[in-house]
C-alpha cells in the first residue's frame, strides 16, 4: 500500500494486538506495533496467566489434606513463602513476554516499546521519541483497565488486581470489593493461601449473570471454606488504620484489613489515545464502537478485544485479531461468532460454563428440560474432605439440543471445553446419551444423566 510507512500499525501488544500483527505479517503486510508497558497485555502480565499460577498455589493445602486420606503421613506442617511464589511467577511472566516479542520479531513486525497515540485517520505519534508514522490501517488493541467507581474518600489506599500480583508481603486479612470473576477468583486465592478473606458486594449474590445453581453452590462452598461474603453493601470511605486499612461500609460497619482490593469491573483503556479528537465513535463506557469486522466509524481504524463492547475474554480477543488480519490482509473475510463461548471462573471449587444459564434458557425455549446432578467426587471420598461436584445440562425440549452446560468442581474448565465443541456442532441430549462414559471420571456424569429435574413447585403439581 504505497504512500504509507506501514500497511498496519497496531497500538497495544496484548493478546488481540499481537495475534493481529503476526497474522497480518504472515499475509505479507508491513506491520508495526507499539506497546508502552510490557508485551503480552493484561492476560500474560497481570491477568489470566499469573492468576492461574496463584490459583494452583492456593490449592496445595487441600492436596496436603487429601494426601493423608490416601496413606501419606505429613510430618511438619508445610510452610508457605509468598515472596518465593511471586518470584517464580515473575520468572515465568518474563519468559512469556520474551516469547511474545520473539514471535513478533520472527515474522518481521517492527516493534516500538513506547506509547502511541492516534493523530489522524492514517497517522500515529510516538510519545517518547516524537516520531510521526503513517499507516493504511490502524488497529486499537489497548485492552481494559481496572474500574474504580466513584472516587470515595481514601480510595488511594486500595489496591486492584494489578497490584495484587506484586505485593511485597502477604496480607493476613484482605477485603475484596466486587462479585464478579476477578473478585471471586482472588478471594479463593488469598483464602487458600491462608488469609482471612471477606468479599463485599453491592448485589444480593455473587457472579451476577451466571446460572443460579452455580452461584448458590459456590456461595455455599466459599462459606464452608471460611470466606465471608457481605452483600448489599458498598464502601463509603477508606482510611489507614495502624499498619493496615479500615473500610467503612454503607451500613456503618467497619472492616479492618491489611489490604482492601477493588475488583468491581474493568473499563476500556482509551484515555488519551486521541480517538475522540479524530471522530472515532465511542460507546456508553468509552469503548470503541465497531461492526462485525472490527471496523470503527472511520474506515481505516479498527479495534479488537476489551477496548470494544463485546466479550471481554482473552480467547475472544485472539479470534477477533485473527479474523481482522485474515479479512483485511489475507483475502479471507470472516467474523467472530460471539455465541456459545465457553468460560471458566478459577475459584476453588472451579466453574466451567458454556451456553445459556437457566434464567435465559427459560425465556428462549418454549419448553426447557433440565438435568442436574450433585455428588462428591471420588478423590474426596477417602480424604473425607467436603467437596461438591455439580453438573447441569439445559436442553431445548422441542429440538433436543443442549443449550447450556454448567459444571462446578475439580477440572470444571477442562470438562466444559470439550462440551463446548459438541454444543457448537449442535449436539442433542440424545447425542450425549449415546456417548459411552469414560469411567471412572466425573465428566461421565454428563452422558449418564437420564432423569429430568423438577423444581419442588413443579413436583408438587
Amino acid at each position: 500500500m504505497s504512500g504509507f510507512d506501514f500497511d498496519l500499525f497496531v497500538i497495544g501488544a496484548g493478546s488481540g494486538g499481537v495475534r493481529a500483527a503476526r497474522i497480518a505479517a504472515g499475509h505479507g503486510a508491513k506491520v508495526a506495533i507499539a506497546e508502552e508497558y510490557r508485551f503480552g497485555g493484561t492476560c500474560v502480565i497481570r491477568g489470566c496467566v499469573p492468576k492461574k499460577l496463584l490459583v494452583y498455589a492456593s490449592r496445595f493445602p487441600d492436596e496436603f489434606e487429601d494426601a493423608q486420606g490416601f496413606g501419606w503421613r505429613i510430618g511438619s506442617a508445610p510452610e508457605f513463602d509468598w515472596s518465593a511464589l511471586i518470584a517464580a511467577k515473575d520468572n515465568e511472566i518474563a519468559r512469556l513476554e520474551r516469547a511474545y516479542r520473539g514471535n513478533l520479531e520472527h515474522v518481521g513486525v517492527e516493534i516500538f516499546a513506547e506509547r502511541a497515540e492516534v493523530t489522524g485517520a492514517n497517522a500515529v505519534s510516538l510519545k517518547k521519541s516524537g516520531r510521526k508514522i503513517t499507516a493504511a490501517k490502524i488497529l486499537i488493541a489497548t485492552g481494559g483497565a481496572p474500574f474504580m467507581g466513584d472516587r470515595i474518600p481514601g480510595i488511594e489506599h486500595v489496591i486492584t488486581s494489578n497490584e495484587a500480583f506484586d505485593l511485597k508481603t502477604f496480607p493476613k486479612r484482605i477485603a475484596i470489593y466486587g462479585g464478579g470473576y476477578i473478585a471471586v477468583e482472588f478471594a479463593g486465592i488469598f483464602a487458600g493461601l491462608g488469609a482471612e478473606t471477606t468479599i463485599v458486594y453491592r448485589g444480593d449474590k455473587i457472579l451476577r449473570g451466571f446460572d443460579e445453581d452455580l452461584r448458590d453452590t459456590l456461595t455455599e462452598a466459599y462459606a464452608q471454606s471460611g470466606i465471608r461474603i457481605v452483600t448489599r453493601r458498598t464502601f463509603s470511605r477508606i482510611e489507614q488504620s495502624g499498619e493496615g486499612v479500615a473500610g467503612h461500609l454503607s451500613d456503618g460497619t467497619v472492616l479492618e484489613a491489611d489490604q482492601i482490593m477493588f475488583a468491581i469491573g474493568r473499563a476500556p483503556n482509551v484515555s488519551g489515545l486521541g480517538l475522540e479528537e479524530i471522530g472515532v465513535e465511542r460507546g456508553w463506557n468509552g469503548h470503541v464502537v465497531v461492526d462485525e469486522f472490527s471496523r470503527s466509524s472511520l474506515d481505516s481504524i479498527f479495534a479488537v478485544g476489551d477496548v470494544t463492547d463485546r466479550v471481554a475474554l482473552t480467547p475472544v480477543a485472539l479470534r477477533e485479531g485473527h479474523a481482522f488480519a485474515d479479512t483485511e490482509f489475507g483475502g479471507k473475510p470472516w467474523s467472530v461468532d460471539h455465541e456459545t463461548i465457553p468460560t471458566a471462573v478459577f475459584s476453588t471449587p472451579e466453574i466451567g460454563t458454556v451456553g445459556l444459564p437457566e434464567h435465559l434458557a427459560v425465556e428462549r425455549c418454549t419448553k426447557l428440560d433440565i438435568y442436574k446432578s450433585r455428588f462428591t467426587p471420588m478423590k474426596a471420598t477417602l480424604s473425607d474432605r467436603h467437596e461438591t461436584m455439580l453438573m447441569k445440562l439445559l436442553v431445548d425440549g422441542e429440538s433436543g439440543k443442549v443449550v447450556g452446560c454448567h459444571v462446578l468442581g475439580p477440572d470444571a474448565a477442562e470438562i466444559v471445553q470439550m462440551a463446548a465443541i459438541a454444543m457448537r456442532m449442535g449436539a442433542t441430549k440424545a447425542d450425549f446419551d449415546g456417548t459411552i462414559g469414560l469411567h471412572p471420571s466425573v465428566a461421565e456424569e454428563l452422558v449418564t444423566m437420564r432423569e429430568k429435574w423438577m423444581a419442588p413447585t413443579e413436583a408438587a403439581e
